[in-house]
């Protein structure tokens, strides 16, 4: 047990900023991994020929909700076994650590073999043209095979980072992402595999990345995992349901919001897809630094609500704001200056760059307000506010942006394409503000609850 007690006493009693910097770091290296591997693999494929780079970009939505059944169960059983271990019910964080990760597995191997059954009619309800079809289908057989890695893997990350071990849970995810990036030049034009080759890589990382994962999950301060634990119930399920739903709503909304976006852009031709899609890419990958130390924030969170410790929770949601939103200002001014060449370095196109430049520049005056509307989603998903975070998770890319990409451009053409992520963004933060004015009266409450009883 001793070992608990020291992570326990590091999340419950350290010096904060440290705690939620040292948690943050390695998630953050996660994130930033993932993004530039994502870039690695269209930039590898792209050099084949426009029907590869379209195929990938085609999957890349079916990888999109392969991942977010990943982050449903990571989150939904982290959370809870973070909690459980603030309060010292070890036995419960078990049981969850189990049922969390062999659910996780089965429901890919279900997606393995739905999608392999059914290649040729979700290809085309994936958006794959006749030309584009068969490097599809090449593409997706393959993917497919890495579905049950690919959502274990993400839960073990999850589940690891939120007992606080997230050093442990970056060397797995990066770990496959380095081979997966040294094996596509490999596979695709070496071995002359095409784009087959770059399904392989992803395929062989994300193996890798679950091997690695698990073994890790067996040392130090980590729960192992053990099928003897897995003992899904309506209630496991529940809790789980609980943590991952605003997890699933975040990237099940993004997923509906870029083929809106996209379906708005198209009507100004292939330029203002290619420009809001750059753009795009450029504040997810700012954007993963900020959830990173949102993820940083997590286990403290979970451990101090689970231990009754709501001043100290209070200290750190507002360290991780202000941190957050520094760096989000900073970032505003550099992206300013240098808007026009960040958006050359992915497409020298006079068109793409006129129209890229206006939306980057949209994008990063709602930039700071992003850290807090992050940060008090993570805060109510962690803390079990289903209802509130799920409202939240929905709020920036679900509930203002997807009516506002169909009403701003039938007012403002072009620039209602290019303002509508900015409106969203402040739409969002004046709904976050009582929000959480709301939760943090509810535990001074809930403190003095706790105060009462002792």
């Amino acid at each position: 047990m001793h070992g608990h007690t020291d992570n326990y006493t590091f999340l419950t009693q350290g010096p904060l900023h440290r705690v939620i910097i040292t948690m943050a770091i390695p998630t953050i290296i996660s994130m930033l991994v993932t993004g530039l591997y994502n870039i690695a693999d269209t930039f590898f494929v792209g050099k084949i020929n426009t029907q590869a780079t379209a195929a990938v970009g085609i999957v890349f939505s079916l990888m999109f909700f392969v991942q977010a059944m990943g982050y449903f169960f990571g989150h939904g059983s982290g959370n809870y076994i973070s909690r459980e271990l603030g309060a010292r019910r070890h036995k419960n964080a078990e049981k969850m650590a189990s049922t969390g990760f062999f659910s996780s597995f089965f429901l890919g191997v279900i997606v393995l073999i739905l999608g392999e059954t059914f290649l040729h009619p979700l290809s085309l309800m994936l958006g794959s043209t006749p030309t584009i079809l068969p490097y599809t289908k090449d593409y997706m057989q393959i993917i497919l095979l890495g579905a049950p890695f690919l959502t274990s893997s993400l839960t073990l990350n999850n589940q690891m980072r939120l007992q606080g071990n997230a050093n442990l849970a970056m060397f797995g995810i990066v770990s496959g992402a380095v081979l997966n990036v040294v094996l596509d030049p490999l596979l695709i034009f070496t071995c002359n595999m095409g784009v087959s080759g770059a399904a392989w890589a992803t395929v062989i990382g994300q193996a890798v990345s679950f091997v690695i994962l698990f073994l890790m999950a067996r040392r130090g301060e980590n729960i192992a995992i053990h099928f003897r634990n897995f003992s899904p119930s309506w209630r496991a399920y529940k809790e789980i349901f609980y943590g991952g739903s605003p997890s699933l709503m975040r990237q099940g909304l993004a997923c509906v919001s870029t083929m809106s976006l996209n379906l708005a852009a198209g009507v100004y031709g292939d330029s203002a897809i290619a420009a809001m899609s750059i753009v795009g890419r450029l504040a997810m990958l700012s954007f993963s630094v900020v959830i990173g130390l949102g993820q940083g924030f997590q286990p403290v969170c979970g451990f101090c609500y689970g231990a009754g410790l709501f001043d100290r929770l209070k200290e750190a949601f507002k360290f991780t704001v202000l941190v957050g939103t520094i760096f989000l200002i900073v970032l505003l001014i550099i992206g300013w200056s240098i808007s026009g060449s960040l958006i050359g370095v992915f497409r020298d196109d006079p068109d793409v760059i006129a129209i890229g430049i206006v939306a980057l520049r949209w994008q990063l005056c709602t930039f700071p307000l992003n850290e807090f509307i992050l940060a008090s989603n993570m805060l109510l998903q962690t803390c079990r506010k289903p209802w509130r975070a799920n409202l939240l998770a929905a709020a920036r890319q679900g509930l203002f942006f997807i009516p506002l990409i169909f009403i701003l451009p039938s007012l403002f053409g072009l620039k209602g394409v290019e303002i509508c992520q900015a409106v969203s963004d402040v739409f969002s933060f004046s709904l976050t503000v009582p929000i959480i004015i709301y939760t943090f009266r509810e535990f001074t409450r809930e403190a003095e609850v706790r105060k009462a009883k002792e």
